[in-house]
């Protein structure tokens, strides 16, 4: 599959690639990222392959990063209309201003008129909440979102890293009240991180949203790079070393990207991209090799075998009910009964007496 052949979103009209260019790493600010000159590299390879779905946020790289889009992108009009590009909103840039982030009204025009100005364009196309604000009413966020829609400054609202239940209730408003829904989901979603298959992901399912996960790599770790023989090898980006499961799913990961012929990482993304809900996959590239790494998942194909023991390997522990919902409901609604194709155990109880009253 090509990074052109285009998925469209369940809830709207809006068509994106298959893999989304993250672009977090875009400026060397912090000391670990890509510089301007790579990092405008990397965009325009990508937009060379087909690609047309670009992400940010105003705190990559304290706004670097939406610099280098926006300085790529000034003069080229035509392609920037013809590319996606989102941003996000809710980290505060200014130290000490109490109103400087989230997702009040003051806090997100700001800071879209922030981002716009970093980007040198007049709108964007998708504009995503980055985080639950607890102390605004949702109803302010998400009519504030409906007017800079109507005011044509961004074209769609999605929903990054909100609990379960507050982004049903905020699409629920939204939709009641006619204000513009949320049209996608970024969630944090890979081999190592699955527990968003209890509430998050069915949510997304159920309401009608786009998948769009980031870190499908767990931040290197699922780049087969870390191993027991090398687990506690220094970090640029401070962060642990990878644990004893984490090391067991990498185990199995590596095996079956040699049986596909492909790297760990292509074969990772491979299998986040075969899940259930998931449209458009976000990846994010240091180097020019990465990228290539990462793009080279649109060749992978893992047989049933491959994905059934991958989904082995990476079993989540869930929240409460999931287990509940998974096993237990079933015997109890369909007691023994095969329902579309599926067979089901009936609950004990039921099976240990005839007598019924």
């Amino acid at each position: 599959m090509p990074l052109d052949s285009y998925v469209t979103l369940p809830r709207c009209g809006l068509r994106v690639s298959p893999l989304t260019l993250g672009t977090m790493t875009f400026g060397d600010d912090a000391g670990w990222g890509t510089g301007e000159e790579e990092s405008t590299a990397i965009l325009a390879h990508y937009l060379e392959l087909g690609g047309n779905s670009v992400d940010t946020a105003n705190i990559y790289t304290n706004g670097h990063s939406e610099k280098i889009i926006g300085d790529f992108f000034a003069g080229r009009n035509a392609l920037r209309d013809r590319t996606v590009i989102g941003t996000k909103f809710f980290a505060n840039l200014h130290l000490g201003d109490p109103n400087g982030g989230g997702a009040g009204r003051k806090a997100l025009h700001r800071q879209l008129e922030e981002s716009l100005r970093r980007l040198r364009m007049d709108y964007v196309d998708i504009l995503w909440i980055h985080n639950w604000d607890q102390g605004t009413p949702v109803e302010e966020t998400l009519r504030a979102l409906d007017d800079l829609v109507s005011a044509g400054k961004i074209r769609y609202v999605g929903f990054s890293d909100l609990p379960a239940w507050k982004a049903a209730e905020a699409q629920t408003i939204a939709l009641l009240r006619g204000w513009s829904p949320a049209v996608a989901l970024q969630i944090e979603y890979s081999l190592i991180e699955r527990t968003g298959e209890g509430e998050l992901l069915p949510f997304a399912r159920s309401a009608g949203l786009a998948v769009m996960p980031w870190s499908p790599l767990r931040r290197g770790v699922l780049s087969g790079k870390y191993t027991r023989d090398n687990r506690d090898r220094p970090r640029d980006d401070g962060l642990p070393a990878p644990d004893d499961r984490e090391l067991d799913i990498v185990e199995t990961l590596i095996r079956v990207a040699a049986e596909t012929g492909a790297t760990p990482a292509a074969t990772a993304l491979a299998w986040v991209a075969s899940r259930p809900g998931v449209s458009s996959t976000i990846i994010g590239a240091r180097r020019p090799s990465q990228f290539e790494d990462n793009i080279a998942a649109l060749d992978v194909q893992l047989t049933d075998d491959q994905l059934a023991a991958l989904d082995r390997a990476s079993a989540p522990s869930l929240n409460f009910p999931a287990e509940n919902n998974t096993m237990l409901a079933p015997m109890l609604q369909y007691a023994g009964a095969t329902v579309d194709g599926q067979d089901h155990v009936p609950f004990p109880q039921l099976t240990a007496s005839s007598t019924r009253y």
